[in-house]
């Protein structure tokens, strides 16, 4: 549906994207995820029409429309700010696209309202057709701006954080409804989002932008369980950074010595030579805490720690414990039906699978710091 060809943007001196290449399917939900002035905007507004590629080529259905206008292209985009006629009602803004295209002319009278009458019956929205922008809610204006970007089926909808004015409720609300919509009419979807979560939660793949470069282009399971970069584990969802040295590396499991002599093993994407300094990443979820009693003995991943902060959310705990040296880990443990957490003081120890540990080379860009 969409190839991003070695896409780069230059303002002046400024590089806001660079080197940017993916692909993107008929009927898929694609998020570009990252932070402020990672790139992600600008790349949408490429595809959408508003800024010229300085490199590199935009195709859509095979045809390069780097230097094409907005209006012929057969996309549409939603932004954050709706945008919505005041003086009009919801049956009447989401027509304004179809009439002005004089869609009954070319597809006969009448199909501008089966259209309008169908998507507003998409979105739930049959009951306020009548009513004024000023009269709906937060959550109401987004789905009349959503119909309105669809109602004429464009080949790509563009959706640049489009629930960044919603409050979390009801932004975790919509972020089903635009995932029902989307496969209610089978449209492709490019997302610009912050949000680690709503990505993850509504996407098919993403791409994770860091300082205009695309950082790894994939799914959310493997974003988030097989990082390609220290970036990337550190952004999406919570990891505990480890430092270290490379004792020993084969096929990608590599061995290493932690600052504090802790002897590891875990997974690289890449070939690391021994000595060379890395950063070792572990998600909260994935350390197994059992009592010092109970400890895994002095073998690789068995690290003992004390018991700092007990936090009870639910069905989960989150735990924060300290080696002696001071090194803290943030852990997050199911609560089961008759099981005792942890205690503040309690000493522990902390093991994990190989597999489970992501090893990068030390000074690679993190969202948080090691």
């Amino acid at each position: 549906m969409i190839e991003i060809d070695h896409v780069v943007k230059r303002f002046d001196d400024y590089v806001a994207v660079a080197d940017a290449d993916f692909t993107i399917a008929a009927g898929e939900f694609f998020s570009m995820l990252g932070p402020s002035g990672c790139g992600k905007t600008t790349t949408l507004r490429m595809i959408a029409g508003f800024e010229t590629p300085t490199a590199g080529a935009i195709r859509l259905q095979g045809v390069d429309v780097s230097r094409v206008p907005p209006h012929k292209r057969n996309v549409n985009t939603v932004f954050q700010h709706y945008a919505l006629f005041p003086h009009m009602t919801v049956w009447d803004n989401i027509a304004y696209g179809p009439r002005s295209m004089k869609i009954d002319k070319t597809k006969g009278k009448g199909e501008v309202k089966r259209r309008v009458d169908e998507i507003i019956e998409i979105v739930r929205l049959t009951d306020f057709a009548k009513r004024k922008p000023a009269q709906l809610s937060g959550g109401q204006q987004q789905r009349v701006a959503l119909a309105r970007a669809v109602v004429f089926e464009p080949g790509l909808a563009l959706m640049d954080e489009p629930l960044g004015a919603l409050d979390r409720q009801l932004r975790k609300q919509m972020q089903f409804e635009i995932k029902r919509l989307q496969n209610a009419l089978g449209i492709t979807v490019i997302y610009v989002t912050h949000d680690q979560e709503e990505a993850l939660v509504m996407s098919d793949r993403i791409a994770v932008m860091n300082r205009g470069r695309v950082e790894q282009y994939a799914t959310p399971d493997e974003l988030y369980n097989r990082p390609a970069t220290a970036f990337v584990a550190t952004f999406v969802g919570e990891s505990n950074a480890i430092g270290g040295r490379v004792t020993a590396s084969h096929d990608g499991v590599v061995g290493m010595d932690s600052d504090e002599g802790h002897r590891l093993d875990g997974r690289s994407v890449e070939h690391l030579d021994p000595g060379a300094p890395v950063v070792a990443m572990i998600r909260p979820e994935k350390i197994v805490a059992v009592d010092a009693d109970g400890a895994p003995g002095d073998g690789a991943n068995a690290v003992p720690v004390t018991c700092e902060e007990v936090t009870f959310i639910g069905q989960m705990s989150r735990y924060v414990v300290a080696t002696d040296r001071g090194r803290r880990f943030v852990l997050r443990i199911q609560n089961r039906p008759g099981s005792v957490p942890f205690a503040f003081g309690q000493r522990l120890a902390l093991t994990w699978s190989a597999e489970d540990l992501r090893v990068f080379p030390a000074g690679q860009d993190t969202a948080t710091s090691p």
